[in-house]
């Protein structure tokens, strides 16, 4: 396996974090999949419902999939399915979902990642918010883990993230 690449990013603001998910979101194609993974209120929805909007044809609504587990979307960049997999039990729900099939055939955003166990795809994009108490309501720490051909994407969306 080929070596991971970490970047820290701290993130001001929720409009910081919804700018850095749409710089992202304008690159994506089907096959590419963000795992999403913080606490409860960490702002992965938040970052997935900016992506998922900046690349949306028509302006639609972007709830959370807390409940209804998947929500599909056909995009600028694609078909597109946003997963919070917080609920499941057991990774061949997963299965049952269809979406390691759509691993290979939309742009995947998955919330609650390790619910995947080893159904969770190489070449994955890995971002970990963390609130920081103390920094205002809305400061995160972004951190972002990916294998190299990430690489080039990453370095042109996170020079315009620095100070």
């Amino acid at each position: 396996m080929s070596e991971l690449l970490s970047q820290e990013i701290h993130l001001t603001s929720a409009e910081a974090t919804a700018a850095l998910a749409r710089r992202l979101g304008a690159h994506l194609v089907p096959g590419d999949v963000i795992l999403l993974s913080g606490g409860i209120g960490a702002g992965k929805t938040h970052f997935a419902r900016a992506l998922i909007q900046s690349i949306l044809a028509v302006p639609e609504d972007v709830p959370s999939p807390t409940f209804t587990l998947v929500q599909e979307y056909d995009t600028t960049r694609g078909p597109l399915w946003h997963a919070d997999l917080y609920r499941l039990s057991d990774p061949l729900e997963v299965v049952e979902l269809g979406l390691d099939e759509a691993f290979e055939t939309a742009i995947c955003l998955v919330e609650w990642p390790d619910r995947l166990a080893d159904l969770t795809p190489d070449d994955t994009l890995a971002i970990e918010l963390t609130a920081l108490p103390g920094e205002g309501d809305e400061a995160r720490r972004m951190q972002i883990t990916a294998p190299p051909r990430w690489q080039p994407l990453l370095t042109e969306i996170l020079k315009e993230t620095r100070p």
